[in-house]
């Protein structure tokens, strides 16, 4: 039940899925307490601005999970970072990063889940807090409907239905006490359709999509010439960007979260309804031990640098 932080510094580059700009991140361990900290370093000057990667700062959910505000900048597309820090159990890191957005990699949280094995974790003297569900937070935007409700564990359910018969119906189910994140979800690759590229374009998004970091669906099947990487790939993709933006909380989540037909937005929103009733959670150290208070474990106020979030609407 000790916080933990990565073993080791870590350098990783690529190209932003959206901006198509190339950008250089560096995972750095970091002190108990402190969280996860992107810290944006400007390539002329040298000058570092840092952000705490919490749901108060989300600025935009449209196709990718952005954090922001005027100070710090924007930083786009983290919830697949996000996604393996959560789901490797790690509590507190640095990630310096010279660009706009966190390069995609593969299209999964792969890439960042092997670079962090090799270096390992370093369990730390403080302990782990957690922020339990005590009763039911629902949020329905559209046909897209999300909630977190009480649950004596860490649990993802999610389900998708897209028109297409390339993708129809799926469900899929994550526990994380009895699941392999790094085996079941990290290798999802994000997906979209050949037929809104050009629109995605217009709208100066997708610059660096590619087949070698997104599974691409034509008219007639799938374009991506080595096939999924599973049967249900697309179903799991969106559960590992649940993850990527539930850890947004600030600290692992005990209670289920269940979404249907949701995405960012969904996500992003049954964060704030969670945080904005005051009676449907607490912090607590352990899946069975004395709650905490929240003077315990407050966050800093944030104060004036938290940004306005805007929502856009799901594809999904």
């Amino acid at each position: 039940m000790s916080q933990a932080t990565i073993g080791g510094q870590i350098a990783l580059n690529g190209v932003g899925v959206h901006s198509g700009e190339a950008a250089n991140i560096r995972l750095q361990p970091a002190a108990p307490d402190s969280g996860v900290v992107f810290s944006r370093i400007d390539r002329g000057s040298g000058a570092e601005s840092e952000i705490v990667a919490d749901h108060r700062f989300v600025a935009d959910t449209s196709l990718a999970t952005v954090l922001g505000n005027e100070r710090f900048g924007r930083v786009a597309t983290v919830e697949h970072l996000l996604a393996a820090v959560s789901g490797l159990g790690i509590d507190n890191m640095l990630v310096e990063i010279d660009g706009d957005e966190v390069p995609i990699m593969d299209g999964s949280a792969a890439p960042f889940v092997e670079a962090i094995e090799e270096v390992g974790l370093r369990q730390q003297a403080a302990r782990r807090r957690y922020l339990k569900v005590l009763r039911p937070i629902r949020v329905a935007l559209g046909d897209a409907e999300g909630e977190l409700v009480p649950f004596e564990g860490r649990r993802i359910e999610i389900e998708i239905d897209f028109a297409s018969p390339l993708i129809g119906r799926q469900a899929y189910v994550f526990d994380f006490e009895r699941g392999d994140f790094g085996k079941d979800l990290a290798r999802a690759r994000t997906f979209g359709f050949m037929k809104d590229v050009e629109g995605l374009w217009a709208h100066g998004f997708a610059r660096g999509a590619s087949l070698d970091n997104t599974v691409v669906l034509g008219d007639d099947g799938l374009v991506n010439p080595e096939g999924l990487r599973f049967a249900d790939e697309f179903v799991r993709h969106k559960a590992l960007d649940a993850v990527g933006d539930l850890a947004l909380a600030g600290a692992p989540i005990l209670g289920a979260y269940r979404s249907r037909r949701g995405g960012h937005r969904l996500n992003c929103a049954v964060l704030e309804a969670l945080f904005a009733d005051p009676d449907a959670w607490c912090w607590a150290y352990g899946p069975s031990v004395r709650e905490a208070t929240r003077a315990d474990a407050a966050f800093a106020d944030l104060g004036a640098l938290m940004p306005v979030a805007t929502y856009s609407p799901d594809v999904s």
